[in-house]
């Protein structure tokens, strides 16, 4: 068995552990109160942020390894699929990425003295007040948007693999 075909354990762990926190991350970061102008946040907003930082961690060591140890498009799959699979991949990547520095970098502007899960102060991204802070919430929240569609048309397209072809394509991230 070629393994360049299928994914290894620390790709599966890497992703299903990614999966874990965003599920977790999304209900955190809508059900918090709203923080205005002059309040600092409490322990909800510290959570979402310190997730965040894991999520941030954990999406740059899957890259890492993804780029160390790729794996070959599913041959089976028709070239339009196979061309798509690889845009949504590395538009989660990028939209995971993207979507946390942002929010890193609003709770930066808004002059928030944020730690890692209580431990280690976070280092601002930018000064406080910055110009671009007024720009960088609502950024924040669409691309929270686009990650969720992006992650729904994921999930689809897996469901559809399972239970319309009926093919092994989502086996390959199974555990086991």
């Amino acid at each position: 068995m070629d393994e360049r075909l299928h994914y290894g354990a620390i790709a599966k762990a890497l992703h299903w552990l990614i999966v874990l926190l965003l599920a977790i991350q999304y209900p955190i970061g809508w059900l918090m109160p709203d923080i205005h102008r002059g309040m600092q946040p409490g322990w909800p907003m510290n959570l979402h942020v310190s997730l965040g930082i894991v999520i941030l961690v954990l999406i740059l060591l899957r890259f890492a390894w993804r780029m160390t140890h790729p794996v070959a498009p599913e041959s089976s799959l028709p070239s339009w699929q196979r061309l798509m699979s690889e845009g949504v991949h590395w538009l989660l990547y990028l939209l995971v990425f993207v979507t946390t520095i942002s929010g890193w970098m609003f709770a930066s502007m808004r002059g928030w003295n944020l730690s890692f899960f209580g431990l280690v102060q976070l280092p601002m991204l930018t000064a406080p007040g910055a110009s671009l802070a007024k720009a960088i919430g609502p950024a924040h929240e669409i691309l929270e948007l686009a990650l969720i569609s992006v992650i729904g048309v994921h999930v689809a397209a897996a469901l559809v693999h399972i239970f319309v072809y009926r093919d092994r394509i989502m086996q390959r991230m199974l555990p086991g």
